[in-house]
């Protein structure tokens, strides 16, 4: 029985607090503002979501959802092969293809399903998968349920990717799976070079567009529309800039129906309930049609960003809104965070394995939401816990 030899779990959960890696769950608790968050009893200025349209909370989305709620009630009753695919499924399917200017799309429940079903179900054990060092958990766990060879390559190092590639000639199909916008650094993927790089080594190109997809590219499209590169397989969520939660997948409509029969986390899992598949339609059409939300986000991410570096901060990424200030030491990182929650800030720290060891950060992310007094609320609290702690 697992709970007469817990010592030895006990034991695994001190070593990770001896190394300041020990993890706990914060409660937020509903807000008016989706600029202010409830945490543990206390309001903050959020400035770590994902939210970056400030979607999530808008009243469109909301009265939608009600409103198919009591038509379609609570659960969607089973898998999409089953009884849970509706007709607002199908047509949320061929909007994110449109959205995507992609022939077809498959919804999964969430983006990391989306991924794990992508990669176990396209590579096999003749095949080989290169991956961007810093690409997302759900891309490394679906290289893993692969059967091909995972080969990891230098972060957005093309010359280090070019080897690889060549090293590769001798398998079967070639994947290259990189991030769009890379979730904890904020750059964006060097699409133009390794899309040359595929097409000079027969590679298919995979890219997960999760942290791109309602910022970049017109009308929010993505990282492909936004450097302009075409891309065999966009993976993706609807669970940052559009303000729900889901994942898809877009490409061609053979990819699609390949899918649909092979994606094990496609074929087993509960398909989301109606009211989220509303709600994502609805915010699709508000993405489309106000181009000002990607305007307004896109002014006040350079206005902190330029703030943030005449500071002198380690910070990195670009124009994105994700802003990760290094702090390295992750006790130094810990106690930051804390600081800047006294400042009505709440930013919380990312440690290792989230990230490499010696790059414990702050990852900041900005909303289109924000108005100019969060930004200076924000800008002066970095400053001034910067300046206390001797980061800056």
């Amino acid at each position: 029985m697992i709970g007469k030899t817990h010592k030895w779990l006990d034991k695994e959960v001190d070593l990770i607090k001896e190394k300041g890696l020990y993890r706990q769950l914060r409660t937020i608790s509903p807000s008016g503002s989706s600029n202010k968050a409830n945490v543990d009893g206390v309001e903050y200025l959020m400035a770590s979501s994902n939210n970056y349209l400030g979607l999530a909370k808008d009243r469109r989305l909301v009265d939608t959802a009600i409103k198919t709620l009591k038509s379609y009630g609570v659960g969607s009753t089973g898998s999409r092969l089953t009884t849970g695919n509706t007709n607002l499924h199908k047509k949320l399917e061929k909007r994110i293809a449109a959205f995507k200017n992609d022939e077809a799309a498959i919804v999964f429940s969430s983006g990391y399903l989306a991924n794990i079903g992508t990669l176990s179900s396209l590579a096999g054990k003749e095949d080989v998968i290169l991956s961007d060092q810093l690409n997302h958990a759900s891309i490394i766990d679906g290289c893993r349920l692969s059967h091909a060879k995972s080969i990891i390559y230098r972060h957005v190092d093309m010359e280090d990717l070019r080897e690889k590639l060549i090293y590769s000639q001798h398998y079967k199909r070639k994947f290259i799976i990189t991030d769009g916008v890379f979730s904890m650094d904020g750059n964006i993927a060097p699409l133009g070079e390794i899309k040359e790089l595929a097409e000079k080594y027969g590679a298919y190109i995979i890219v997960d567009d999760a942290h791109s997809t309602g910022v970049l590219g017109k009308n929010g499209s993505g990282t492909a529309d936004h450097l302009k590169v075409p891309v065999d397989v966009t993976v993706g969520t609807f669970s940052k800039a559009i303000g729900t939660q889901g994942g898809f997948v877009t490409g061609s409509r053979a990819l699609i129906n390949y899918l649909r029969n092979k994606a094990r986390s496609f074929i087993f899992q509960t398909a989301l309930p109606p009211s989220t598949i509303a709600a994502t339609l609805k915010s699709i059409d508000i993405i489309e049609s106000k181009l000002e939300l990607q305007m307004e986000l896109q002014q006040k991410v350079h206005l902190l960003r330029d703030e943030l570096l005449e500071f002198g901060f380690d910070l990195r990424g670009g124009e994105t809104p994700i802003f990760p200030i290094i702090i390295g030491n992750t006790n130094k990182t810990i106690d930051f965070s804390k600081r800047l929650e006294k400042e009505g800030i709440f930013a919380p720290a990312i440690r290792p394995p989230s990230v490499p060891k010696g790059e414990s950060r702050i990852r900041l992310t900005i909303m289109a939401t924000h108005t100019e007094r969060d930004i200076q609320q924000i800008s002066k609290a970095f400053y001034q816990v910067g300046k206390e702690l001797e980061v800056i």
